[in-house]
């Protein structure tokens, strides 16, 4: 059985993107997210200091795969990237080994 995956992307807002303002970028994704075969969680998060976290869990390696190369084809990707501080966002895959839910 495969294992679940967690997409984590971190980043900073660009000058003078408020955070409501990416929030509604973000949410211009979810049709597309929710659609995709293989999705099963996300949750967008911003820290005191700045740096966000964009926290998706995928069925499986493969599927995170897929959907990050199809992500970036879609309408609302450019808007959504130039929102992003330059050379900020860092994404990463990994295995959920454990988890825990109330």
């Amino acid at each position: 059985m495969s294992k679940h995956v967690a997409e984590i992307v971190t980043f900073k807002l660009a000058d003078g993107v408020s955070p409501e303002k990416f929030v509604s970028l973000s949410q211009a994704s979810e049709a597309f997210v929710r659609s995709q075969p293989g999705f099963l969680h996300r949750q967008l998060s911003c820290g005191e200091d700045g740096h966000w976290t964009d926290y998706v869990i995928w069925k499986d390696m493969e599927t995170a795969h897929r959907v990050a190369a199809e992500f970036h084809k879609q309408d609302f990707c450019a808007d959504l990237m130039k929102a992003i501080a330059p050379d900020s966002a860092k994404m990463r895959h990994e295995e959920v080994l454990w988890d825990m839910a109330a």
